[in-house]
């Protein structure tokens, strides 16, 4: 497999990538409000990088569940900045979290090479034709709902394959819109329209989703699961993520993105330095 996103090329397989989290935001779950200045923001993208981060994500709207909207403007004013700066400042790929069509178009002109959506449920075409145009790379990944739903009453018969159905459905329309298989990114959605049985089903289902044949990414970092299955709060939540990052690994995920990335590099190393002398 390879991974096209914009002047940036992965060729699989190859040590897992590491997308460093950064949200410019006031109220994301985890660190809201902590990197809202530009400065502290930059600075912080450019520590992840220094401790191994690949890809940069940069996020200026919380889609925590229950999450409010945000407007277009106002998301496109905490993001563009850092996105210009990182850009010119950091040598690894910038991801733009994002839902919106139009905030995703201006950070693809401000220097990112990738869109991460996590509205790709929708039937729209704009955000595809936008992130085709660009050559730049997609993260495809399932919810259901939106984050002011999804938690309401997830429910499915069998999550690991629905979730696989909903890939084989959506890179249908996304190759209609000009989207390669080399540009586009899976990802589970873990916690996003999920109970807990529902993300530690699809954890133990990763081997299947990563035998889709797309690059397969994974997010669990500080999720809410993790302290419901564990009783444990948010600064206690390192120790499971990394159990899950390493399982994700072993069972062939390509990209972890993560808040952690020293902890996570450290861990996940370890891990393929073991699985590349399993006996057979």
């Amino acid at each position: 497999m390879e991974l096209h996103a914009g002047k940036f090329r992965f060729q699989f397989p190859r040590p897992a990538l590491v997308m460093g989290i950064l949200n410019v935001t006031p109220d994301s779950f985890s660190d809201g409000g902590r990197y809202l200045d530009c400065e502290a923001a930059v600075a912080h993208g450019l520590e992840l990088e220094r401790q191994g981060a690949e890809i940069l994500d940069v996020g200026g709207e919380s889609t925590r569940p229950n999450a409010v909207p945000v407007a277009e403007a106002e998301e496109l004013r905490r993001v563009l900045p850092v996105i210009e700066r990182l850009t010119r400042e950091a040598k690894v790929p910038i991801s733009i979290d994002t839902m919106k069509p139009g905030v995703a178009r201006a950070a693809l002109a401000a220097g990112a090479s990738i869109v991460n959506d996590v509205g790709a449920n929708r039937s729209e075409t704009e955000m595809w034709r936008i992130t085709a145009k660009a050559g730049a790379g997609y993260v495809c990944m399932h919810m259901q709902g939106t984050p002011r739903t999804m938690q309401a009453e997830p429910h499915y018969q069998d999550v690991v394959r629905e979730v696989r159905d909903f890939f084989s459905l959506q890179m249908e329309q996304m190759f209609r819109c000009g989207l390669s298989t080399g540009q586009i990114i899976v990802d589970p959605g873990i916690g996003f329209g999920k109970t807990l049985e529902h993300n530690l089903e699809l954890l133990g289902g990763l081997r299947e989703l990563a035998s889709f044949g797309q690059p397969l990414l994974l997010g669990v970092s500080r999720k809410s699961f993790l302290g419901k299955l564990l009783g444990a709060g948010l600064e206690s939540r390192l120790a499971p993520a990394l159990a899950c990052a390493c399982l994700a690994v072993e069972a062939g995920a390509n990209i972890l993105r993560v808040h952690d990335v020293a902890e996570t590099l450290q861990a996940i190393r370890m891990t393929e330095a073991i699985l590349a002398r399993r006996r057979k």
